[in-house]
């Protein structure tokens, strides 16, 4: 298999744990000096590491009781990054549905994220993720 196809291979079970809420196996995909930096001015952008995205993913999907799902539309990996157009669709503990739209670039060492670049509409992150509070 080529690594190309490992690595869409590995990002494709990041987004079945993204869809079982799963913090856990969402951190542990990251290499331990591993990070996802969430693009935007919005209350939950800036980069996190491995421990701190083990926190945040678990608050960040609780506020999705009824789970978040993710849709991927698009997957194109060349040597070691993997880059995925996605949308999402949940409804927030506020009741509010939300619903986005995302580009993703995973960069992949050795089986495990180096680094995770979240890019997505960042009003509607305000609107409903953060209550409508800036930074």
């Amino acid at each position: 298999m080529s690594l190309e196809q490992t690595n869409k291979n590995l990002t494709a079970a990041f987004f079945e744990a993204m869809q079982r809420a799963d913090a856990d196996a969402i951190a542990d995909a990251y290499c331990e000096d591993g990070r996802v930096v969430t693009m935007g001015n919005t209350l939950i952008s800036g980069a996190r590491g491995k421990e701190e995205i083990r926190s945040f993913a678990a608050g960040v999907l609780d506020a999705f009781p009824e789970g978040l799902a993710f849709t991927v539309h698009a997957m194109t990996a060349e040597g070691d990054r993997v880059a995925v157009e996605a949308t999402s669709a949940g409804r927030h503990v506020s009741g509010r549905d939300y619903r986005n739209e995302y580009h993703f670039l995973f960069t992949w060492k050795e089986g495990r994220i180096v680094e995770l670049k979240e890019y997505m509409d960042t009003e509607l992150v305000t609107d409903v993720l953060c209550g409508g509070a800036r930074p």
